[in-house]
């Protein structure tokens, strides 16, 4: 269940007669627990209260009162001996008219009449393991108006399915935009007067709905027409008493689809909300789901934190504004410098969605210019920054809708919070007419046209929001003097998973730019941020995929990036979630660009900030360094090659059935039989078998009756495969390559899951055989196994190493070859071949686990962990005498011992001549 569905299931509960008996179950059941599971809890199998009420083990416990008791049961629940020994995670009690609970790990506790506990359902989330922040928990009143809206969409293109449709979508989504200002506005006394949107409707539209339609039709007309043009629209006496508000919000066709009973009773409890709640940040976020047919199958899970939106946009200017207010302390005129510089501020969210970014960002500006106001005793002054400068571009027309919409709320909120509510009502009607954000394409607008640069001030007034037309020049825009920030977060999407149209739109973005059909989506806003600042003097922050600052990555794009701009600030790998049960969240970067040399430069780790001479691609604290692919390693170690590639259709593999019946009929095969290993086989230790026969063993494999059968076959596929396999149809009994050890072979699978701290790497011994899915070194030297199982050598795996989605692909030309290793003393080969006996050792010992059973990184056996350990000391200890503090101490004295090795020669990028360059 998602957040929506479970907050519908509890409005839904807390609207039942009370039933005491049943109650523990059914909010067990809101929350998404089976019905098999509230059987077995039912029956007493799996509950384990020691109070007569209802405890799921490591959920909650829950217990009803008698009446007025409900504060000693809850101080009992919480004393018990079974809420501790069970791990409950919540205590409940309630007597069906107060409820109370306590979250045992927070402190946290919740009190309020029981028809209210629904407002309070996002505190229970982790009850449906829901990760969650606490702006949710918080703010469930966002949910509660999303599920409602949605019923009401849905409900409406039942009775309306022509609104569905490609061409009147975008009508029905401006209906929805104007219900939801309606909502807020009657709440909040923008309407000077309680419920008057809902109560108008309730009392002039007919029960049986057959009028909804005019009626609200009529309000939207009046909303249209200003208060002195009204006499010549023969306006009804209850239309009449709504203000003139317009501002595009009421323009254009001011048709109303048709309303059911059901859809006007969905309107009604809608509108019964206390839209004061409504939370800007990320309701916008929520609400763009409802009108979106793949979204709203995922409703509820759009919510974006804004802690992770403040790892973009503090570093991006808010921390230095901070700093400037700090420093400016009781001053007059240095407080008055900084409020005329916020006043000509811009913040550009070139893929805003929603508008949450912009939204964050207005508020915390507010926030400091209310501070500095507050230091100059003008308390309740009108702000001077301008919505204007909150400027976005989104490609579809509804989420562009609501983020204007979303700043508007913002701005009259903050308007209420720092002036007060008789001021923020005399200045917010009617709207202004202003169009900030651009419905379109942002791979293909001119971003110059939408934030010309310094000077360039042009005016341009909408009569419709949604019909922004694509030539900008007319966008109102006075800022001389002032800065220019670009934010956001836009879409990421690899190469491969690209539609045609979002290639199309990489090329018109980033002309001749080499290599842009292997480039991420995501790629094209941050080269479009870079040339904007060519004419604007910009700086530019966006999250994106964790790979972008990984591995191929690096030569394809920041080798020509960071010709051109420099890397002020740079968030490493942290997870991007959003609200939603058990969802994969997104390994992200934030990477902060500017052309403006000399900026301070900060890299974030966590919570944690580092000041920094440079940023590379690798968002390490190197040079711009890019590691080039090598055909052989830096310092001459053993070569480290393909398995042995087959291209014979299938024929020469055999499945371990195959095999066993093979050697049933004809037992002389033995001898040309092999077991073969690809990665998989490999990794979960089921290894298949295959035919392998030298040419002086052919005339004799020749004469068992199935070998011919399958040599017969492989020249048969081998003729229609291609020039490589018709090449090799004179040796239909042997693969292309037949490469195998004398010893020992350490074998490299291509790929493994970034999930786990070591390589999953091993030893095989003939008469193994490798196919090319796996790299191997035939006849090695043990401690090359110390080195390659390494925490340090994978650090350097998750940095250089190419992707397959998300998971590494090891490489010898990138990985192998580059890694540097410091030159080895006998003793140092000595004892790192020791490490690697000892985990071999270890291994042997969980016999037969497989290498995918070892390595699993949630259940990795204690004395194998132990043996890497020693294993990552011994190394490491020998790069630079200690161990190192973690992965971004290693990759750079990695980098930094690269650079040594190959003089310099990886970098490849030249030394930017500054801004405009």
């Amino acid at each position: 269940m998602n957040t929506v569905e479970i907050e519908e299931a509890v409005s839904a509960l807390a609207e039942q007669p009370f039933d005491a008996e049943k109650f523990p179950y059914a909010f067990l059941e809101a929350f998404g627990n089976k019905e098999a599971t509230i059987k077995r809890l039912c029956k007493g199998e799996t509950n384990k209260s020691d109070l007569g009420g209802v405890l799921q083990t490591n959920n909650i416990h829950i217990a009803i009162a008698a009446a007025g008791e409900v504060g000693k049961i809850l101080a009992a629940l919480k004393a018990s001996p079974a809420t501790g020994r069970f791990k409950a995670k919540f205590i409940l009690a309630t007597d069906g008219d107060t409820f109370e609970a306590e979250d045992l790990a927070s402190g946290d506790t919740v009190a309020c009449a029981f028809k209210d506990f629904p407002d309070h359902f996002g505190f229970f989330l982790p009850l449906a393991g829901i990760s969650t922040v606490r702006q949710i928990s918080e703010n469930a009143f966002d949910i509660r108006a999303t599920s409602r809206l949605n019923r009401l969409y849905v409900e409406l293109l039942k009775d309306n399915p022509d609104w569905g449709t490609a061409e009147r979508r975008p009508d029905m989504n401006h209906f929805m935009a104007r219900l939801i200002f309606c909502f807020f506005a009657e709440d909040t006394d923008i309407f000077n007067g309680t419920s008057l949107f809902t109560a108008t409707i309730e009392q002039m539209s007919a029960r049986d709905s057959s009028n909804t339609h005019e009626v609200i039709g009529e309000i939207f007309r009046a909303m249209n027409t200003k208060i002195d043009d009204r006499k010549a629209g023969n306006f009804r006496p209850w239309a009449d008493a709504f203000p003139y508000v317009n501002g595009g919000l009421f323009s254009g066709s001011l048709d109303v689809p048709r309303f059911s009973r059901i859809a006007r009773s969905y309107l009604l409890h809608i509108g019964s909300l206390d839209w004061t709640k409504i939370n800007p940040d990320i309701f916008g976020s929520m609400i763009q789901a409802v009108a979106d047919d793949e979204e709203r199958g995922a409703l509820g899970m759009h919510y974006t934190s804004v802690p992770n939106i403040l790892k973009v946009l503090n570093p991006l200017f808010l921390d230095d504004l901070r700093a400037q207010l700090d420093a400016a302390g009781d001053n007059p005129r240095m407080l008055l410098n900084l409020r005329k510089r916020m006043s000509k501020i811009r913040v550009f969210d070139p893929a805003c969605g929603s508008g949450n970014f912009l939204v964050i960002s207005y508020k915390e500006m507010r926030a400091i210019e209310a501070e500095i106001n507050r230091r100059r005793s003008e308390d309740g002054r009108k702000s001077d920054i301008p919505l204007t400068n909150f400027r976005g571009i989104e490609l579809r027309d509804f989420p562009a809708e609501i983020a204007r919409l979303a700043l508007i709320i913002a701005e009259y909120q903050c308007d209420v919070l720092y002036r007060g509510q008789k001021l923020a009502l005399a200045e917010f009607l009617p709207l202004d007419a202003e169009n900030w954000i651009t419905c379109g394409n942002a791979l293909r607008l001119d971003w110059l046209s939408i934030c010309p640069p310094t000077g360039k001030g042009v005016k341009y007034h909408s009569d419709d929001l949604l019909h922004t037309p694509l030539d900008q020049t007319q966008i109102d825009f006075e800022n001389e003097g002032g800065e220019t920030y670009i934010c956001g977060n836009p879409p990421f999407t690899g190469a491969r998973e690209q539609s045609k149209s979002q290639k199309e739109d990489l090329h018109q973005a980033m002309l001749n730019f080499p290599g842009v059909n292997s480039l991420d989506y995501v790629c094209g806003w941050i080269w479009k941020a870079v040339q904007y600042g060519k004419d604007v003097n910009s700086f530019a922050a966006f999250v994106a995929t964790n790979s972008l600052c990984q591995g191929q990555s690096i030569p394809l794009f920041w080798g020509v990036v960071v010709d051109q701009a420099e890397l002020f600030f740079a968030h490493r790998t942290f997870k991007w979630q959003n609200n939603a049960t058990h969802n994969a969240a997104v390994h992200c970067v934030i990477v902060g660009l500017t052309r403006s040399a000399g900026a301070r430069k900060f890299i974030y780790d966590a919570d944690t900030a580092t000041q920094v001479a440079n940023i590379s691609p690798y968002l390490t604290n190197n040079k711009n360094v890019i590691v080039q692919k090598l055909p052989s390693s830096i310092d001459g170690r053993p070569e480290l090659v393909s398995g042995n590639q087959a291209i014979e259709g299938g024929n020469l593999i055999l499945h371990k059935s195959e095999m066993e019946h093979l050697l049933t009929a004809h037992p002389e095969c033995r001898q040309f039989i092999r077991p073969m290993y690809g990665a998989e086989d490999f990794v979960r230790g089921t290894p298949r078998y295959c035919i392998w026969v030298r040419k002086d063993q052919l005339q004799i494999a020749s004469k068992i009756p199935e070998f011919k059968k399958r040599f017969d076959r492989v020249q048969e596929y081998r003729r229609d495969a291609g020039e490589v396999a018709m090449s090799l149809i004179h040796i239909p009994y042997r693969f292309r390559y037949v490469h195998e050890a004398k010893r020992s072979m350490l074998v490299v699978p291509r790929t493994t899951t970034e999930r786990r701290e070591y390589l999953p790497i091993g030893v095989l011994l003939p008469p193994a055989i490798v196919t090319d899915a796996i790299q191997v070194i035939y006849d090695p030297e043990n401690y090359i196994l110390s080195i390659l199982s390494s925490k340090l050598h994978m650090s350097w795996v998750k940095a250089v190493a190419g992707r397959l989605k998300s998971d590494p692909r090891y490489s010898n030309t990138l990985v192998y070859n580059t890694f540097p290793i410091p030159v080895l003393t006998d003793k140092n080969r000595a004892d790192l071949t020791h490490c690697a006996e000892q985990i071999l050792l270890a291994r042997e010992t969980h016999f037969p686990a497989t290498i995918a059973d070892l390595y699993d990184p949630d259940d990795m056996p204690a004395d194998l962990r132990e043996a890497h350990e020693h294993n990552d000391e011994i190394l490491e200890r020998i790069y630079i005498g200690r161990r190192f503090r973690n992965d971004t101490e290693r990759l750079e004295k990695l980098f930094e011992l690269y650079t040594k090795m190959t003089g310099g020669q990886g970098s490849a990028v030249k030394k930017r001549k500054g801004r405009g360059a």
